[in-house]
């Protein structure tokens, strides 16, 4: 027990000294569009929710990520609004981070076959430090563990709060869609103890349709293969994701890759197992995949959970002529 309250304390100033500070991913990007690139926001023409659940190491039990989201089309607006919620809590909810963002999307019709999407989003992130859940080394007891009081000083502010913006735009064409997110324009400083910004984080997205089999097949069952890729860039860091999904009727899932990239490292990072339910004839759909650690850390940690569900509302107001994009119904 203490070898693992000891894993946690590294784990956890790793993850503040590394690389000044990251935003929590998650591997079901396309299940959480808000969160990948406010353009998305109204896509679907209907209103729908989404939920993300993410808890990475489970062996530690230090890294869990929330995430919930509301977005749709608004006629009088020419485009689509969404509110984001995000709550990420790491060493086992010592340090954590709430986000809430206001987010619409400019909707803009090219031509009949491409559409460009501008989306803006504005973002209250609060960082707070629990001091008094941590242990230290010092706190070490070699017969009762940790009772010691620890000579380390409490930061005398613990709460940190700021404003963000975040940028996007995506173009589409009805089985093909490419997107660039520009996040923590401000650059804000959570530091607690000195100063240190939240560094720029740049995205680029890019997915698309595949239908499979005979034109019939198609119609009647939805066959699609579904090819999306994501390359993230962070603070020195880098992360590249692809994936393969196959839809079929009811089931649907697929196989993902995630590559480390960068000056700080350089090495195959997780491969990815998905399986979900995505019924045609009613709204909701649900998602599971599995995170195979395959860097330095192995799987010893226990990889990572992730569980998505969304809820499509039906229109109240007529569609407009931008078609949705097709993407994993997950």
């Amino acid at each position: 027990m203490a070898v693992q309250r000891l894993l946690t304390i590294v784990f956890f100033f790793l993850g503040l000294s590394s690389i000044q500070g990251q935003d929590p991913h998650f591997t079901q990007f396309y299940a959480n569009p808000l969160y990948l690139n406010p353009a998305f926001a109204g896509v679907k023409q209907c209103p729908k929710v989404n939920v993300n659940y993410r808890n990475q190491y489970p062996s530690l039990g230090v890294y869990q990520t929330y995430s919930a989201s509301y977005d749709q089309y608004v006629d009088a607006l020419n485009g689509g609004i969404g509110v984001l919620i995000v709550q990420d809590e790491a060493a086992n909810g010592a340090l954590s981070l709430t986000e809430a963002s206001l987010i619409y999307s400019y909707h803009l019709s090219v031509s009949r076959e491409f559409s460009i999407l501008f989306g803006a989003q504005g973002t209250f992130r609060q960082r707070s430090l629990d001091w008094g859940s941590l242990t230290f080394p010092d706190q070490i007891d070699p017969f009762y563990g940790f009772v010691k009081p620890t000579n380390e000083i409490s930061p005398d502010n613990t709460t940190n709060s700021h404003l963000d913006l975040t940028f996007g735009i995506v173009g589409f064409t009805e089985n093909f869609y490419a997107g660039f997110t520009a996040s923590h324009l401000t650059q804000p400083n959570e530091a607690f103890l000195s100063t240190n910004t939240l560094p720029l984080k740049i995205s680029a997205q890019a997915g698309g349709t595949i239908p499979i089999g005979r034109k019939r097949l198609y119609n009647s069952l939805d066959n699609l293969l579904i090819p999306n890729i994501v390359f993230q860039s962070q603070g020195g860091a880098s992360q590249l994701t692809g994936g393969l999904s196959f839809n079929r009727g009811l089931m649907t899932g697929g196989l993902g890759y995630r590559q480390a990239l960068g000056a700080l490292s350089t090495n195959p990072d997780a491969l990815v197992f998905i399986v979900g339910l995505a019924p045609n004839d009613v709204p909701w759909t649900f998602g599971y995949s599995y995170d195979y650690t395959i860097s330095p850390l192995k799987n010893t940690l226990g990889g990572a959970h992730e569980m998505t569900m969304s809820y499509q509302f039906p229109c109240r107001t007529r569609r407009t002529r931008y078609n949705a994009i097709k993407c994993p119904k997950f």
